[in-house]
């Protein structure tokens, strides 16, 4: 699976960092996944999935 953060959409609230740091970390005030076009590590995928849930604007699609 593979997450990005849609910058149109996304507020910089930090819930996905604080969620999942591993994978999402602030730049300059928005949210962003360290590796957009890397496939998440298996380990990882309920923390990210996790962080998708919880964005409040839906700025976190998985693909899978």
């Amino acid at each position: 699976m593979k997450v990005i953060v849609d910058e149109n959409l996304c507020t910089g609230c930090e819930l996905c960092v604080n969620t999942c740091p591993d994978i999402f970390r602030m730049e300059d005030d928005l949210a962003e996944a360290y590796d957009n076009n890397d496939p998440v590590p298996e380990d990882m995928e309920d923390c990210a999935r996790e962080a998708s849930d919880m964005c409040p604007v839906e700025a976190i699609p998985i693909e899978e």
